[in-house]
Order: structure tokens, then C-alpha cells, then sequence
């Protein structure tokens, strides 16, 4: 398939010398852009894989109190990384982070490699992500593609099949990515020129009502050439919901709460929740009703019921099951349905 950005007669030089003199005007004033430090970079972008950008402001001020240089947070804890995360979600981009500074400090003398192909060799860090810190810290000249900029640069190419690659950190390696963003990125400023693009894509190319008329690259958009901008790119095929019915028993022996740490491939691996079971917890006794928990996860539409039940022994710790305090689970790094279960057992129905 051909497209106008594929063709001989591109219009490149217009179309960055116009997107940069927008971004001079127009730039989001965000934390991690007041600095080329490709720990900010890689951080943010880490952060900001399906997270909305003021969510993670929030987020990243506190990561970087607590972890300030990659030697930090290889040091740390990984309880203490995913407590600073929660909230954030897909904690698997915590675990790599972690992973990845260790990686740094152990191989790399705490340096990052400077080239993608270096980054990509790191824990956590597919092509998108070693593409934005290659471009922003280090000025070279890779292309990053996310959900904002592939939007643009559909609808410059007029590009009509839905942009239905993962949504994560390794976009779909269709034309919106390796044919168009590689042609366009400039070998100067080709952070600012990313950087541009999405926020091109956040603010005024938006997926639905784009602003058009205060849009600095209509002139070569063949969406709006064609009338197709709503059009394009084109929705992909919503997935079925499945609805799930859980029971969280929470067992209270004087004052400590049991809870368990999630296993490997489990939903929230490595963090802590309460006893929990699909349906019942058949063969026991199930205890007082102090609520109903929803939360979704990767097309899972969950309600759990929460009950409460005192027993007289409690079991030994090890190293997935403590006994903890209710005020002292504050201090655990707890799944989305766990925390909003702690805040639960505060309320004086949750006594029995």
C-alpha cells in the first residue's frame, strides 16, 4: 500500500520545521522534559506505558524523591519499589525497573548504553522505550511510537486499517511505525521532534474531535484531504468483558489480618492481597459480609465479596503468608482489591 509519506515527493522538511515551531510555542511543561537524564527518561517512560500522563506526574515526583540515580533504586527493596508504584498498575514495569538498575550498576557500572540496540538489551526495555531514551538522552535518531503519535502519523498517511498492535511497549511494526516515523524523525533534535509529535497527538489530533483548524501539519494530512479524520485510524473490534465472582475471606486473629503474597503469573504478581478464591471458599466457614469489592483487569470485570472471620490459631508466617496488624498494612505493597479491602477492615463493621 502506497502512501503520500512513502512517495518521492514527501514533504518532510515542511512537515518537521512546522511541528517543531509548534512545540516551541505549545510545549507541555512535564517534569521528566526539564532534563536529559536518561534515568528521568526512562523512568517516565517506563510510567507512562498505558498511564495518563497527570496520573504519573504525581507518581514520578515521589519515585525520584525516594530513587533519585539508578544506583538508588538498584539498592532498594523490591517490596519498596512496588509500594512506591501502587496504583500506578501493571506492576510487571515495576519489577523490570528494578530489575533493570541492577542490571546497570552490575554490568554497566551504572551507565546506560547509549544506542538502542544497547537499551534493548536491558530488562523491561523493548523498542519503544529504547527509543525514546536513545532519542531524548542521547539525540539519536530513532523513532517513538505510541498510541498519540501513531494516531498522527496514520492520519498524515491516511492510513484507514486500525492501529491494532499491542498498546504496550512494542507498537505493531506496521507502516505508521517503521515506514513513516523512521522517514520523519530528523537526525537534529530527534527528542524534540518525538516528543513534538506526541504531543501533537495528545492535545490537538485526538481520537475523537481533533482540532483540526489549530492543527500545524493539516496541510499534509491526507485524513483531512480525504474528509476520513474521524475515519481514521480506523476502531478496532471491541473484546468481550468476562465477569468473574470472587470471595476474599479475611482472617482476624486478635489484632493481625492474614494475607499471602500473589505467586508468579498470578494478576499482581509479587504483591499482597487476602485469601481469596473464585466463586466461595466451598468447605469453610465463610464469615461476616463486610462488602463487595469491583475492579477490572485486562478485560476481567471482577466482584469480589469480602467477609470477615475471627479464628483462634493462627498459622506460621513463611514467605508468602504474614500476620500483620491492620494499620501496619499501610506499609505493604497490596494489590488494587487488597488496599481497598484494608481500608474496609477500618470501618467498625469489619469488627466481629
Amino acid at each position: 500500500m502506497k502512501t503520500r509519506l512513502q512517495g518521492a515527493a514527501v514533504e518532510v522538511d515542511r512537515i518537521r520545521s512546522r511541528l517543531l515551531a509548534w512545540y516551541a510555542r505549545t510545549a507541555r511543561d512535564l517534569p521528566w522534559r526539564r532534563s536529559k537524564n536518561p534515568y528521568r527518561v526512562w523512568v517516565s517512560e517506563i510510567m507512562l506505558q498505558q498511564t495518563q500522563v497527570d496520573r504519573v506526574k504525581e507518581y514520578f515526583a515521589r519515585f525520584l524523591a525516594a530513587f533519585p540515580d539508578v544506583e538508588s533504586l538498584a539498592a532498594a527493596r523490591e517490596d519498596s519499589v512496588l509500594r512506591l508504584w501502587e496504583g500506578l498498575g501493571y506492576y510487571r514495569r515495576a519489577r523490570q525497573l528494578h530489575a533493570a538498575a541492577r542490571a546497570l550498576v552490575a554490568e554497566h557500572g551504572g551507565r546506560f548504553p547509549r544506542t538502542a540496540e544497547g537499551l534493548r538489551a536491558l530488562p523491561g526495555i523493548g523498542r519503544y522505550t529504547a527509543n525514546a531514551i536513545a532519542s531524548i538522552a542521547f539525540d539519536a535518531a530513532e523513532p517513538i511510537v505510541e498510541a498519540n503519535s501513531r494516531r498522527v502519523l496514520a492520519r498524515l498517511a491516511g492510513y484507514g486499517r486500525p492501529l491494532d498492535g499491542p498498546a504496550g511497549d512494542e507498537p505493531a511494526g506496521d507502516l505508521p511505525d517503521r515506514l513513516v516515523a523512521r522517514r520523519l524523525v530528523p537526525r537534529t533534535a530527534p527528542g524534540r521532534f518525538n516528543q513534538a509529535l506526541m504531543d501533537l497527538g495528545a492535545i490537538v489530533c485526538t481520537p475523537a474531535r481533533p482540532r483540526c483548524s489549530a492543527c500545524p501539519l493539516a496541510g499534509c494530512c491526507a485524513a483531512l484531504r480525504a474528509r476520513r479524520v474521524d475515519a481514521i485510524p480506523a476502531k478496532a473490534v471491541p473484546r468481550t468483558v468476562k465477569k468473574i465472582r470472587e470471595t476474599a475471606v479475611v482472617l482476624r486473629h486478635g489484632d493481625r489480618v492474614l494475607v499471602e503474597r500473589r505467586g508468579p503469573g498470578a494478576w499482581w504478581e509479587g504483591l499482597w492481597d487476602f485469601p481469596c478464591a473464585v466463586g466461595g471458599a466451598r468447605g469453610q466457614p465463610q464469615g461476616k459480609k463486610l462488602g463487595v469489592v469491583r475492579y477490572t483487569v485486562t478485560q476481567h470485570a471482577v466482584a469480589r465479596t469480602v467477609r470477615v472471620r475471627r479464628v483462634v490459631r493462627r498459622g506460621a508466617a513463611t514467605v508468602a503468608r504474614r500476620w500483620v496488624t491492620v494499620a501496619g498494612l499501610a506499609d505493604l505493597a497490596m494489590t488494587a482489591p487488597g488496599r481497598r479491602i484494608a481500608r474496609l477492615l477500618k470501618k467498625p463493621a469489619a469488627i466481629c
